[in-house]
């Protein structure tokens, strides 16, 4: 597998130099720097670190640390192409997962489509070759057990490279976000959803709040897996799916397991999210944040350190 000098040389040089190494004296130009000791490593970026590894560790499968600050050894491919899926934005280099994760979401796609009627998964993000922050988007989706599913139905042919990277997701909600389409929501959403939720592994499924509304008025008797179904905003064209923590991961931190008071999440909860103002079009005339600091090497548990330099 490629190590770190091979993955992000440029970064590797940069900082290298910044911090006073150099090559040998009499090296050869071209020669590799010696890779940085650990505690240079700290000091770097984490998502430039992991954001630039093109494949994975070659370690024992194993997520490390939590779901939005960790790593992940060992990541499995989510093929680009299956018999009922399809991954999507492939230039962002962001379909891995631990192998429990990568499974998860092919057994899904081949059931539902068996028996739900849905013609199968296009996936987006899961996560990096070796986790870890990303450079843009996800808080979250560093340990290999987070991955999001589009809620547009795959169409009955293969998509082209370019399709995968201009095509844009369908919105299940009005341009309010505060309802669903009645255009464009099925029934076939709704047993998709249940489908995922049933499986022991999954921890949460996160959707958006007017979703988790028409989930909870459309389920009949057992609503149980219904607990597993959060509303959180931002979830307008698709489902987020989280696993618990695999066997051998000793290091992972799970998904708190605490349950919705009435069970479902229908109540109260969902009453406050429908009030919340965070998912709502923001206003054009706010300023925006100023930017976080970057979480650097030297946060994430101490493995990341292996796994990045493998």
């Amino acid at each position: 597998m490629p190590r770190l000098s091979n993955v992000i040389p440029a970064i590797c040089l940069a900082l290298a130099l910044a911090l006073g190494f150099a090559p040998a004296a009499g090296a050869a130009t071209g020669d590799v720097l010696p890779r940085p000791k650990p505690s240079v490593l700290d000091k770097l970026p984490a998502k430039q670190l992991f954001g630039g590894a093109s494949g994975p560790a070659d370690m024992a499968p194993t997520a490390i640390g939590s779901y939005a600050k960790g790593c992940l050894a060992g990541a499995a491919e989510l093929e680009a192409d299956g018999p009922a899926w399809q991954a999507m934005r492939l230039s962002r280099n962001r379909n891995w997962g631990h192998p429990a994760m990568v499974d998860l979401i092919k057994r899904l796609a081949r059931e539902a489509r068996a028996q739900d009627g849905w013609p199968g998964l296009l996936v987006g993000d899961l996560s990096q070759p070796r986790g870890g922050p990303m450079p843009f988007g996800h808080a979250s989706h560093q340990i290999g057990l987070d991955a999001d599913v589009w809620l547009t139905p795959m169409p009955d042919r293969t998509l082209t490279v370019e399709e995968r990277e201009k095509i844009s997701a369908l919105e299940m909600v009005t341009p309010r976000r505060d309802k669903i389409d009645p255009k464009v929501w099925t029934e076939a959403h709704a047993r998709l959803i249940r489908r995922a939720a049933s499986y022991p592994e999954v921890a949460r499924i996160f959707v958006h709040p007017p979703i988790k509304k028409q989930l909870c008025q459309w389920a009949k008797g057992d609503r149980s897996w219904l607990a597993k179904v959060r509303a959180y905003w931002g979830h307008t064209f698709h489902f987020h799916i989280r696993i618990k923590c695999p066997k051998g991961s000793g290091n992972c931190e799970d998904q708190p397991a605490a349950r919705p008071a009435d069970g479902t999440g229908c109540g109260a909860e969902l009453a406050y999210w429908m009030n919340a103002t965070k998912w709502r079009p923001p206003d054009p005339n706010a300023k925006a944040p100023p930017p976080r600091a970057p979480v650097m090497l030297a946060a994430l548990p101490r493995q990341c350190r292996t796994v990045i330099a493998e």
